[in-house]
């Protein structure tokens, strides 16, 4: 996640475990706050008082590079307790080396105050932490190592949870499935890009999209620092506790590249040069990993090096208790849903039935900015709140302390926010219960461009078919204009945001149910198959699920991309695309939860470009990456008893 982005989730996640879950550098200019900073040294305060504090322990590894670790336990030493750990590649330097006071510590105080030991650790390479990093925490022993050594303090209850957003969750999955004998339960929270393959998603860690690069990863990591190596400041090897301590107040080590326009660094070609065009290093984008494995923007999504690091994919069985949080407008909630039954399905019984799931309306880590109005976006999503503190602390009191509290028993399997009626609901499954498979199929004229073509949404196929046509620009690409996504930069903003300007556009489709006479909820899986022919070599083709009110406004639930040359599938080679041939394209799926009432429409664009939340495909059937021109793709969607492209919803009938 960029730094502008992280500092918005930290601000709004509030106080107890999750004011730190995504901590980033605090670096951030900023004027003196005398309140901010006497109520930081207020907590601070009080955290002494009731805490042991052993900052900057330097932690062995099998292989003698050392993790930087801060702890916080009661201070009555009678006792043994259960750990809380949070291991992230963000700066939770104890000091705010820009404010003069401490940083935030009212996660490790809500947690003493709760009876656990909570303990922070800097993934290799990143800060203290000694060693070279490389994406996911690499190697895994890392993982394994820490928490053998908080099994074996001697205070320790050997009963270990891990909790974190973000950077800071996606390592945990992998983590999960070796076994440790410490590990007792895990709360992954926006954990995408810690999923590497779970059937029939191929993403590779958010790196892909239906074959696509999301391009994401392209501002996190530089804004994130991530690209510094050779140049990373670091302090002698042999310096004590005391003395890192002591020079944690003057620097906390962070990076400050320069700030860059992301809306116009990410037009650069060839993409691999990205960051050679802003005076960057390439880094693990372009460059050979720390690991040895080829950088990651030349891979492709079945590449042997995706299954070499610190990626969970499902053949590594995960048997341990599971919280399991996700948003409707995050990065990849496919993968996310996908990953959570793969886990319900394949566990021992009995954690099979100890995996449990919320999905909140909101974007990216975003769980504790509902309000009584949530806006996402541009939408009002009503009230989205949820007493997290109390589910985080009451599942962690059942699985690290054994308390009989009841909250496997009162709490849903599967809690869902359902978007338009605005409210939560719960199943024992996901798709919930009751969900049947609707499908309209695209119709027209063969004039379906923008929104005032003639494209329609149909209950059932038209006999003949009139092809939609457009011209894909690779040069002009469809913006990005809300959705999914995380870390674009500041001129992007996630969520559900008004399509009409797009939808002008020539090179956009638009196919529409007119209003709706009953309200129907899509809750599950959205299945979108195309018939698609192009003078192209290879293209890509975009949809996007919008819902319309009556005013005209066109809010965006879903979208989706597929690269022509995986149509096949990822472990196959890729496919080519011959003129005056049709080709069917199956996308995977898409997910929501949301109401369309009377009078409402449904909606569905299709084009072939959403960027740069996806990596314009050049349309030459080259690499892609390593090209600077693309041509002109004159592509065709046809609709008919022959070629019935359509769009099938998940509809709960109550």
């Amino acid at each position: 996640m960029n730094r502008v982005a992280k500092l918005a989730s930290v601000a709004v996640l509030g106080h107890a475990i999750f004011a730190s879950i995504v901590p980033f550098a605090q670096a951030q200019a900023r004027q003196q706050d005398p309140a901010t900073i006497a109520k930081r040294n207020a907590t601070e305060s009080e955290l002494e008082s009731i805490a042991i504090i052993e900052r900057k322990v330097m932690v062995p590894m099998r292989d003698g590079k050392r993790m930087q670790a801060d702890i916080y336990r009661p201070k009555d030493e009678s006792r043994k307790y259960p750990i809380i750990f949070v291991r992230t590649p963000y700066n939770f330097n104890y000091w705010d080396v820009e404010l003069g006071a401490p940083r935030d510590m009212t996660a490790p105080l809500e947690a003493v105050k709760r009876g656990y030991a909570y303990i922070e650790m800097n993934e290799r390479g990143r800060y203290f932490s000694e060693g070279d990093y490389d994406i996911l925490g690499v190697p895994l022993t890392d993982s394994d190592d820490a928490l053998d050594w908080m099994g074996g303090l001697p205070w320790s209850l050997d009963k270990v949870g891990l909790i974190g957003c973000s950077s800071t969750a996606e390592w945990q999955l992998a983590a999960a499935s070796r076994g440790n004998k410490a590990l007792t339960t895990f709360i992954p929270e926006s954990f995408g890009a810690g999923v590497g393959r779970v059937a029939p998603y191929y993403e590779q860690g958010n790196w892909f999209r239906g074959g696509a690069v999301q391009m994401l990863f392209g501002s996190w990591l530089y804004d994130s620092g991530l690209l510094v190596k050779d140049g990373r400041p670091t302090f002698p090897s042999g310096m004590t506790e005391e003395e890192l301590v002591t020079a944690a107040k003057s620097y906390d080590l962070s990076a400050h590249p320069p700030t860059i326009d992301w809306s116009k660094a990410l037009q650069h070609l060839p993409e691999k040069d990205i960051y050679t065009a802003i005076g960057a290093r390439h880094g693990i984008f372009a460059d050979t990993t720390p690991s040895g494995k080829p950088g990651m923007i030349t891979r492709t999504p079945n590449d042997p090096s995706w299954y070499q690091g610190g990626l969970w994919n499902d053949s590594m069985r995960i048997d341990l208790p599971g919280l399991w949080f996700m948003t409707w407008y995050d990065v990849s909630i496919g993968p996310n849903l996908a990953a959570y039954n793969y886990v319900r399905n394949t566990a021992s019984p009995t954690v099979a039935a100890e995996q449990y799931a919320v999905i909140a309306p909101v974007a990216h880590c975003s769980y504790k900015r509902a309000a009584d109005h949530t806006i996402v976006g541009e939408r009002d999503m009503g009230d989205a709140r949820l007493d997290y503190d109390a589910l985080t602390y009451g599942w962690f009191d059942h699985f690290l302390k054994g308390e009989d509290n009841g909250i496997l028993a009162k709490t849903p399997k599967v809690r869902y926010y359902t978007m338009g009626s605005n409210k939560w609901q719960s199943s024992d499954t996901w798709p919930p219960e009751g969900a049947k498979p609707v499908t309209y199929y695209l119709a027209g004229g063969g004039h379906a461009n923008s929104l005032y073509g003639d494209g329609s949404l149909l209950a059932a196929p038209e006999p003949k078919d009139t092809p939609d046509k457009f011209v894909y620009d690779p040069m002009n690409p469809v913006p990005t204009n809300g959705g999914g996504f995380c870390c674009l930069g500041a001129q992007y903003k996630a969520g559900a945001i008004d399509q009409r300007s797009l939808e002008t556009r020539d090179d956009v489709l638009v196919y529409s149910t007119g209003p709706l006479k009953d309200g129907i909820e899509v809750s599950g899986p959205i299945d979108v198959t195309l018939y698609v022919s192009s003078d192209a070599k290879d293209t890509d083709f975009t949809a996007k699920l919008i819902e319309v009110l009556p005013d005209g406004t066109a809010y965006n639930i879903e979208e989706n991309i597929q690269r022509v040359r995986y149509r096949e599938g990822y472990t196959k080679p890729p496919v080519w695309m011959e003129k005056g041939k049709v080709y069917k394209v199956a996308f995977q799926p898409m997910q929501t939860s949301i109401y369309i009432a009377p009078g409402h429409q449904l909606r569905i664009e299709i084009s072939s470009s959403n960027f740069p939340q996806f990596d314009r495909n050049l349309n030459t059937g080259g690499d892609n990456y390593n090209e600077s021109q693309g041509i002109l793709a004159h592509n065709e969607v046809h609709h008919s008893a022959q070629y019935p492209s359509n769009i099938t919803l998940s509809v709960v009938k109550r």
